[in-house]
């Protein structure tokens, strides 16, 4: 190799393939803290969502978590096959419901994430 341009192997191009597909997932984590008063109104908000997020077309995964130091914590991990997911995810009437309610429910940190490493 010269110039610093690297070539791929023969037979690579299953790995490049692997790339470009993983690629085209898009991961959102939130992390989801309750206000005073509001975990339980939070919990039935984020219970809600479960089935519906999980059936829609592009959904890869929907699980809600609940950290294990804090009750009031609670943390979406979320999987759609590609950004056109996420959009028709964005457009439901749960999604928007969710939307109304949670300012009022709890703090919320939202990561969009691209994949590094994945299986």
């Amino acid at each position: 190799m010269s110039g610093g341009a690297l070539r791929m192997r023969p037979g690579s191009s299953h790995l490049q393939t692997k790339i470009d597909a993983m690629t085209a997932n898009v991961k959102i984590v939130a992390v989801l803290t309750a206000r005073a008063e509001a975990a339980d109104r939070l919990r039935a908000l984020l219970d809600g969502m479960l089935a519906p997020s999980r059936a829609e077309p592009g959904n890869l995964r929907y699980d809600l978590w609940q950290d294990q130091t804090d009750p009031n914590r609670f943390v979406l991990d979320e999987l759609y096959e590609d950004a056109d997911a996420v959009a028709v995810h964005r457009a439901t009437p749960h999604f928007q419901n969710y939307l109304s309610q949670i300012g009022a429910l709890a703090e919320r940190a939202a990561f969009v994430l691209d994949p590094v490493s994945a299986t």
